[in-house]
């Protein structure tokens, strides 16, 4: 399942799991473009509590979606990205260092109120959160 929330005018919230197979990408990249559209210095909350390969078809969603994606992507300054998965936080870490514009950092799934606290972070009133640095 993807499952695109907007708990906030500027913020944005996913939720990966399970198989994704091509229509649940399909509906679900499309709602997030719908959500994101009127966001500006955004911020989104992306959490993976488990991973599976989506299916052929949904990869094939997402590679037809990629010029919106990475329009998309501009609508953000933020990504806390909560998973207990090693090679997800290597990929996001590498995305933060590709993606100009986007600060991307990684949380383990217990540390939600730490991704909070710093989604919420008001330039210049930036706290220690321990050793997370940035991506």
């Amino acid at each position: 399942m993807l499952i695109v929330t907007k708990p906030k005018p500027n913020r944005i919230d996913v939720e990966l799991s399970a198989i994704l197979d091509s229509d649940m990408m399909a509906a679900g990249l499309d709602d997030l473009f719908e959500k994101s559209k009127d966001i500006t210095n955004g911020v989104m909350m992306y959490k993976i509590p488990s991973f599976t390969m989506p299916t052929g078809g949904a990869l094939v969603a997402e590679m037809m979606r990629l010029p919106h994606l990475f329009s998309m992507i501009g609508h953000f300054n933020r990504c806390a990205v909560l998973t207990d998965i090693g090679w997800l936080k290597t990929a996001a870490k590498i995305e933060g260092a590709l993606i100009r514009g986007l600060e991307i950092r990684c949380f383990d799934l217990e540390d939600g109120a730490a991704a909070e606290a710093w989604l919420a972070h008001v330039d210049g009133a930036d706290t220690d959160i321990g050793d997370n640095m940035p991506v």
